[in-house]
């Protein structure tokens, strides 16, 4: 974790780190997950502080969910792994419309 001093509101403010750790594509653990948008057995869209994170794959299932301590761990079978930036532009917002059908 890290910490830094925001001169703006006097105040320290704590930035969690983000690791993504995969295991022979079968189990993700994730770190630094501020929330979990969306979430089935075929895709995860999980809000980071790295920005949305989109996980597409099989038989996707929550093995763990810390809230406070910002851990997401999926077990399945896992495809793809895509950060949607907002300089993705029209990708990132093609990509939500899919979601949100």
């Amino acid at each position: 974790m890290n910490q830094f001093y925001d001169q703006s509101k006097n105040q320290k403010t704590v930035v969690h780190d983000h690791d993504v750790i995969m295991r022979s594509r079968k189990t993700l653990d994730i770190t630094g997950v501020k929330q979990v948008e969306s979430f089935d057995n075929e895709e995860f869209l999980l809000e980071t502080v790295m920005g949305y994170l989109a996980i597409r794959g099989q038989n996707l299932q929550m093995k763990n969910l810390d809230v406070d301590k910002g851990i997401v761990s999926i077990k399945g079978k896992i495809f793809d792994l895509v950060y949607l930036d907002d300089h993705q532009g029209e990708k990132a917002k093609g990509f939500f419309s899919k979601l949100f059908k």
